[in-house]
């Protein structure tokens, strides 16, 4: 961190790096603050500082178009190459990481996190210059999701920026002012810095045959060998970054955002299934049997399940159209069903694709190489290959793995008892019976309870069926709620 704590607010002291030095800003900048103080300073931001105007404007262009200008400003000749470009911004949370402008990653001055080298939601890396144009929309997005219901606080940390450095912003917009960075610079002149002649030199160098695609480290020193020295490493660097000529190779792509963490929530049956495949051994080595299973997310019931000699988008699709037809599912309802699965070949095949917008059916995927946003899948399928009855040879035959799978299929349905659904079969809970059986239960136990009071030191066991359901819960509903209210802002 080679920046100091950018005077927005109130002094600071410079971060030393390490973690020592992280530990005293976070000490310095209120890292054990109450929340009183913070909302304080959350709410300085607001009305009272000076309104920026056309505030309240249109915000279509969002954060990606402040990305294209701040690339565009020819201020920043400082590593002005391609920024990367952000991925898909549903319900992604601003990473942790190092603070924006020098500023403080504690509390007292808002989260302002980000990654290390992530070019950020203003197209900018750490110690970048963000031109006035980016100021004015960052401070647009800000008043409007405020104005929606958001805190400042929030909306800060989801643009990686501190509450204190858009403060400062406000502040130099405030009056006859432009926004622009004030900062000067270091005014010492520098004796030994490289001349005209010698950058042109460096960059001659670099953009010869043998050298225009090898980085800086393999030229100095192929240039050694030769007996010549022209500058060092960084200087290099430097010089190729002030005229844009840092640029990935071949088939190398800029960093991409993390896909958005799948949210899907079920409160009633039909709602949102979930589906998978998978191996069912055989006797002869090398050949699989695969079975597909697509269960009720909301009641577990399995609404349809198969056993084929291949896995295939086709078959899929025919089984999903035979699942619907049961379940009564099409286009006319006024709630669209939600079907989640991984993203194998099967799962994201145009086929499937096709026969789902004939359905009326919405498709949902988990995040690749992450198992935990398919789990009702993942666990039907263990309480499957565990059960006693599962042969503890392969299969001989297709109908022989036909004969266990319908037997599985029907004991699940309507002779287990979920536990996530408070011991109640998946058929029960599908059909509406579960709310009444439950509170059958709740009698029996009060009943017993004033047989003996002596014997229950505590309530009775709760019996109420689960409401929701949810794939990859929000943490609460405060932030989910602040998250989408950011997102229609920019």
């Amino acid at each position: 961190m080679a920046q100091g704590l950018a005077a927005g607010g109130g002094g600071g002291a410079g971060i030393a790096e390490g973690p020592r030095g992280l530990e005293r800003c976070r000490q310095v900048h209120g890292g054990a603050g109450d929340r009183r103080a913070q909302r304080h300073r959350a709410q300085r931001l607001l009305p009272g500082a000076g309104a920026v105007s056309g505030a309240g404007g249109a915000l279509a262009a969002g954060i990606a178009g402040c990305q294209r200008e701040a690339g565009a400003d020819p201020e920043r000749t400082e590593g002005a190459g391609e920024a990367p470009r952000p991925g898909p911004t549903g319900d992604q949370t601003a990473p942790e990481g190092a603070a924006q402008e020098g500023e403080s990653p504690g509390r007292g001055g808002g989260a302002a996190a980000g990654h290390k080298k992530d070019a950020g939601p203003l197209g900018r890396g750490r110690g970048g210059l963000t031109s006035a144009a980016d100021r004015r929309r960052a401070l647009e997005i800000l008043d409007g999701a405020v104005a929606a219901g958001a805190t400042a606080a929030r909306v800060a940390e989801r643009m990686a920026i501190s509450l204190r450095t858009l403060q400062r912003w406000r502040r130099q917009f405030a009056g006859d002012g432009d926004g622009g960075d004030r900062r000067k610079g270091s005014a010492r002149h520098v004796a030994h810095r490289l001349s005209h002649k010698e950058r042109q030199r460096i960059l001659a160098v670099c953009n010869e045959p043998q050298y225009a695609s090898q980085p800086p480290a393999q030229i100095v020193p192929a240039l050694a060998d030769q007996g010549e020295f022209l500058a060092s490493e960084s200087s290099f660097y430097r010089v190729l970054h002030a005229h844009q000529q840092v640029q990935r190779r071949g088939r190398a792509r800029p960093p991409q955002q993390p896909r958005p963490v799948p949210r899907q929530r079920a409160d009633g049956p039909n709602q949102l299934w979930s589906w998978d495949i998978t191996y069912l051994p055989t006797s002869v080595r090398g050949v699989w049997l695969y079975l597909y299973l697509v269960v009720d997310v909301w009641s577990r019931k399995i609404v349809a399940w198969d056993v084929q000699d291949r896995e295939d988008a086709t078959l899929a699709a025919d089984l999903i159209s035979r699942a619907c037809i049961r379940e009564r599912i099409s286009k006319r309802r006024q709630k669209r069903l939600i079907l989640h699965a991984d993203n194998g070949s099967a799962m994201r095949a145009a086929t499937l694709e096709v026969r789902l917008e004939e359905l009326g059916v919405l498709r949902s995927f988990s995040r690749p190489r992450v198992s935990n946003d398919n789990p009702y899948s993942e666990s039907l399928f263990r309480t499957a290959k565990y059960r006693p009855e599962y042969p503890s040879r392969p299969f001989a035959s297709k109908e022989e793995a036909c004969q266990w799978a319908a037997a599985f299929v029907d004991w699940y349905v309507h002779e287990h008892r979920h536990s996530a659904i408070r011991f109640v079969t998946p058929q029960q809970r599908h059909s509406g019976q579960a709310p009444a059986i439950c509170h059958q239960r709740t009698l029996v136990y009060e009943q017993a309870r004033q047989r003996h009071p002596r014997r229950w030191s505590r309530s009775i066991r709760c019996w109420q069926q689960p409401a929701v359901v949810w794939i990859n819960e929000p943490p609460d509903d405060t932030t989910a709620k602040e998250e989408l209210l950011f997102l229609q802002a920019a």
